[in-house]
């Protein structure tokens, strides 16, 4: 378990990251395609779909980025850079990143000042720590070429699922403030203020000490991520909210339930505000409000209050019963 300890200041100094950041997605999407899926061990449906999509042999298409990004754990941190405003920035930064921090982040053990650590050191890794210019312009090389031919297509997509996600969080800060903000970030988190804990095989503590924190949502994460920046914020970024593909209540459901109740009931197939189902399903405030309060009293779906905004989910009777299962299930 890592732990994060907010003081009064970092929590003042809470900041959503405006725009998916394009070159951690690209280092992460290499893991997603020699995965695809999340903490849980079940496959994401927007990831799974992509990676589907994408042709030609992994090898080809990543080059030396297979030797910066392992299947889980611990990820270069100049593969992140959190300032860049765009990816060609990023590219040009990662690429120009000082001998040290390279030696730092790689783990390499033969280099002075590391003892060696979980990204493997191949021979181009060395040579990259070591400050070679050819090594350098490879990695910057992989770089273009990757996100060109495997994520560019993708990210509109992936631009327009953030911005979906800054907007649920943004409502769940405005609504209830930072402990609905960090309490829905993922269900495997624990916000025990002043502590937010994140799952991990390692264990450790992490004080902020009043610099702040930047929630960075991401497409291809699968937990959390960090980078520590002694003068700076910490960066955290956490799995971006996908909804799965929308899909209508079965036809069997208006009649019994109503049209309208039916959809409110599929429209929560995903968790959502008040406000967000109305837009689902096309209906007032007001109208969906009552209909979730009939169906909650049926006990289809649960309504869980964070400060004053409130989170609709299903139920599993609910879920079942929009899955169509047997009877024998529902109990």
């Amino acid at each position: 378990m890592i732990r994060l300890h907010l003081d009064a200041a970092d929590l003042r100094r809470i900041t959503l990251a405006p725009a998916p950041n394009a070159l951690f997605e690209a280092a992460l999407s290499v893991r997603g395609l020699r995965t695809g899926t999340t903490a849980q061990g079940r496959a994401r449906p927007a990831v799974d779909q992509w990676r589907r999509r994408v042709n030609g042999s992994l090898t080809e298409r990543a080059g030396v980025l297979l030797d910066l990004v392992p299947r889980d754990g611990y990820l270069p941190d100049f593969l992140l850079q959190p300032s860049a405003g765009d990816f060609a920035t990023a590219v040009d930064l990662a690429g120009r990143t000082p001998s040290e921090l390279l030696v730092k982040d790689l783990r390499i053990a033969d280099l002075p000042g590391r003892d060696g650590g979980p990204v493997a050191s191949s021979r181009w890794s060395r040579e990259l720590a070591a400050g070679s210019a050819a090594a350098r312009h490879t990695l910057m090389d992989d770089l273009r070429r990757y996100f060109t031919s495997s994520i560019a297509p993708l990210w509109p997509q992936v631009r327009t699922d953030a911005t979906a996600d800054r907007v649920l969080r943004a409502e769940m800060l405005l609504r209830g403030g930072v402990d609905a903000l960090l309490t829905t970030l993922s269900p495997t988190w624990l916000w025990d203020p002043p502590t937010l804990h994140l799952p991990s095989r390692s264990s450790y503590d992490i004080p902020l000490c009043g610099r702040g924190l930047l929630l960075m949502p991401s497409w291809f994460a699968t937990g959390p991520v960090i980078m520590y920046r002694p003068e700076e914020s910490t960066v955290l970024a956490y799995p971006m909210h996908l909804p799965d593909a929308p899909a209508g209540p079965p036809e069997v459901l208006g009649p019994l339930l109503g049209r309208t109740r039916a959809a409110v009931l599929a429209g929560v197939r995903d968790p959502a505000t008040t406000t967000a189902l109305a837009q689902r399903v096309g209906v007032s405030l007001a109208t969906a409000s009552q209909h979730a309060t009939v169906l909650r009293n049926a006990g289809l779906l649960r309504t869980t209050r964070i400060g004053i905004a409130v989170l609709h989910s299903l139920t599993p009777l609910g879920r079942a019963l929009l899955d169509g299962e047997p009877p024998a299930l529902l109990g």
